[in-house]
């Protein structure tokens, strides 16, 4: 694609005609292919597709957010333009498209790729995740690392690793990336197979031949046709004036054929699926849904937090300078989990504005409601004030200023008091 071919020749490539040092990694795409119940694609599971879809759906909801942290205060989005290259990084996905993107592929291959198009003076201006079937690392003859991409058409390309967003879990054996996930899950998955595979046959089989008619004599084909026809019609149809019962001479010897279908008892299946879903740090109550505040909190520190520490940290180190860095620049994934909480949880959150500790805005964002003008500054209460107040006026007091202090002191205390209680109290100076 020609945004990849403008960013493949930045810096120095390894040549063909000197050594490189390479490892490879296959992304999982297609293993398994030897049994045809299950084709080896774990999207293609509906098993899967339950335990990963929270995970990405949560991904997703991540807000970017770039913090420029320095002597002089604090910054969010001081730049523009990273701003709009978090919420659009490409013309055809937003952020939330393009971070859920990289959490399907996180899941399923245990890595995520995606690739920075650089203007030319080497600002990030695109991000595109990179849906490659097998990738390779090679370090060239400086010793810089390569990524080379194999895409899913056959085709290839190779870039800088300071160009690529790399995400990984599981990483434990290999230098570059994270360990692949098909052993662990193959044995599982043809199991999984296996069951459905039973079942469909179980069903097929209710349609076989369920009665067998012996005729002592010798017939016709288009005889015993016809009288096959009329016992099904007399005793076997849906509405039949003989209730069920069936009657035969001598000529017949009716014996019913018992079909015994194995099918796999539900205590299996549970056993195979809840160890799918051990796989993936997740359970039945995050798969529906059906999860409350103190489980999902469990799940959010445990699979979600994990990914927007590893995503901010990525994003810092690729998208900025050392100099850049240096200068408090850094990116980070804010969490929404608290929507998720219940409607007590969120109104007990109004002593937190009170006190400074959150602006109007970000409680009302909790609450699904839109910012409000002036809402980003922090407010307090006026009895919280008060104890500043005071004790400003304690450290200028003395032997000179005492008797205004004091009188200011009490015009505080007495103000504080009509805020807490909406009476007046006499205090004395």
């Amino acid at each position: 694609m020609a945004f990849w071919n403008r960013n493949k020749n930045r810096g120095r490539e390894p040549t063909a005609d000197k050594p490189n040092t390479s490892e490879q990694y296959k992304m999982v795409t297609i293993w398994g292919e030897h049994y045809y119940s299950w084709n080896g694609k774990l999207y293609d599971s509906d098993i899967i597709r339950a335990c990963i879809r929270p995970k990405v759906k949560s991904i997703g909801k991540l807000v970017a957010k770039h913090i420029q942290e320095n002597e002089k205060g604090l910054k969010v989005n001081p730049k523009t333009s990273i701003k709009m290259l978090l919420s659009n990084p490409n013309p055809y996905m937003t952020g939330q498209m393009f971070q859920e993107k990289l959490g399907n592929q996180l899941c399923l291959s245990n890595n995520a790729f995606a690739l920075i198009v650089r203007d030319e003076n080497g600002y990030a201006e695109q991000m595109y995740p990179i849906p490659a079937t097998m990738v390779e690392a090679i370090y060239g003859d400086t010793g810089e690392l390569f990524l080379r991409f194999t895409y899913k058409n056959g085709k290839a390309g190779t870039f800088r690793y300071s160009d690529i967003i790399h995400l990984r879990q599981d990483y434990e054996g290999n230098d570059i990336f994270g360990e692949n996930p098909a052993p662990a899950l193959a044995q599982l998955m043809e199991c999984v197979g296996y069951i459905d595979q039973g079942i469909v046959k179980a069903i097929k089989n209710s349609g076989i031949i369920r009665w067998l008619l012996k005729f002592t004599s010798s017939m016709r084909p288009e005889d015993v046709k016809t009288n096959v026809e009329q016992f099904v019609k007399n005793y076997l149809a849906i509405e039949t004036d003989t209730f069920g019962a069936a009657g035969v001479d001598a000529k017949v010897d009716a014996k019913q054929i018992e079909a015994k279908d194995y099918v796999p008892n539900a205590s299996q299946t549970d056993r195979i699926t809840d160890r799918i879903y051990s796989f993936f740090n997740t359970n039945k109550h995050i798969v529906q849904s059906d999860w409350n505040e103190d489980q999902w909190t469990a799940y959010y520190e445990a699979e979600i937090e994990p990914v927007a520490i590893q995503l901010g940290k990525e994003l810092t180190t690729k998208l900025f300078s050392p100099r850049e860095r240096g200068c408090g620049n850094y990116i980070t994934y804010e969490s929404s989990n608290l929507q998720c909480a219940s409607m007590n949880t969120k109104l007990a959150f109004q002593s937190m504005v009170d006190r400074g500790a959150m602006t109007p805005n970000e409680w009302r964002a909790i609450l699904n409601l839109a910012p409000i003008e002036g809402g980003d500054k922090p407010i307090r209460r006026l009895d919280t004030q008060v104890v500043d107040m005071l004790e400003s006026m304690l450290n200028k007091m003395n032997s000179e200023n005492y008797r205004e202090m004091t009188g200011l002191m009490g015009q505080l205390l007495k103000a504080a008091y009509i805020e807490m209680h909406g009476g007046e109290k006499k205090v004395e100076t």
